[in-house]
């Protein structure tokens, strides 16, 4: 490594986030202070803490953010970057197996590919967050041979095309919440410390339509099932990629009858998870909102890996 030939600042960890908005958001201020890199794990040799794609940003004063590895690498990565920085090239560094650095040895006894990108300016990065922010799916293309990162079109998952590097964002989860006020607090409080973007359903509103997109999960947790019918209606004409509602077998069975008297086609309701969660039943607030946030988390998963 050419690093030691280097003056450089020694690496601090600034921010511990896996959050892709969080990182690039990191790297492109960085960038504008003048100077930054964006490390990207482009390979995985055996078993990989983090999936293809993942970032590490890195500032030119040292500090740093994100993961590419469960954290035994990214103070390595982060070096390397520094060195990338200062000598304004892009390179890339493999790590684990495979790699020529044996004193760093990943856990998982698998290796790790790592393309680091010195960015000239911010204007992709902001752009994708941009995208995130208005809850639009975007990708970044990286050609290691033109050491050039830009948008690109949205393909289902990173990886290489040809010669190269496609990373592919997608929107926070958001989580639409209706409910008695102790349960919808509980899993308000869990899913907002969990990053999700929260709303609370207080009624039909003009843009409400709007705002449960794909995204979106629809949490109901109503004891009553006179109460739940707007939000519930609002949701199965929605494209929510999870619907769940409270309430036993035998209510969800009553569920069902009225929505087929009100006309929802069989599919239609089947799109409903009843009884609500990932395990259950529970029988206080905080194992609710965990048994729903692991449900909804899982079901994310599933559809928009």
């Amino acid at each position: 490594m050419d690093q030691f030939d280097l003056a450089l600042p020694a690496p601090v960890r600034a921010l511990a986030t896996d959050d892709p908005e969080a990182i690039l958001l990191f790297a492109a201020d960085a960038a504008d202070r003048g100077g930054a890199a964006i490390a990207t794990l482009v390979e995985i040799r055996g078993g990989a803490a983090r999936a293809l794609g993942a970032h590490v940003a890195v500032s030119s004063d040292g500090s740093f953010c994100g993961y590419v590895s469960g954290g035994c690498v990214e103070a390595a990565v982060a070096t390397e970057a520094l060195a990338a920085i200062a000598k304004g090239r892009d390179r890339i560094v493999r790590y684990g197996e495979g790699s020529p650095y044996f004193d760093i040895v990943l856990p998982c006894g698998g290796g790790i590919t790592v393309a680091i990108h010195v960015l000239a300016d911010a204007g992709a990065l902001r752009a994708t967050i941009n995208y995130l922010r208005h809850r639009r799916s975007t990708s970044l293309r990286y050609l290691p041979d033109q050491q050039s990162l830009d948008l690109g079109p949205v393909v289902p998952k990173a990886g290489w095309s040809q010669d190269e590097f496609v990373t592919v964002y997608h929107p926070r989860s958001r989580l639409v919440i209706s409910g008695n006020p102790l349960e919808a607090q509980a899993v308000e409080a869990l899913a907002r410390t969990s990053g999700y973007d929260v709303v609370r359903w207080e009624g039909p509103t003009t843009d409400f339509d709007e705002m449960i997109d794909e995204w979106t999960a629809v949490v109901i947790l109503h004891h009553d099932l006179d109460a739940e019918e707007e939000v519930l209606r609002s949701a199965l004409r929605s494209r929510a990629f999870y619907i769940g509602a409270l309430g036993s077998t035998r209510t969800h069975r009553r569920r069902e009858k009225r929505l087929q008297a009100f006309g929802w086609k069989r599919f239609e309701i089947e799109r409903i998870k009843a009884p609500i969660g990932f395990f259950g039943p529970t029988r206080d607030a905080s194992s609710l909102a965990l048994s729903v946030l692991a449900d909804v988390a899982a079901t994310r998963l599933s559809v928009h890996l």
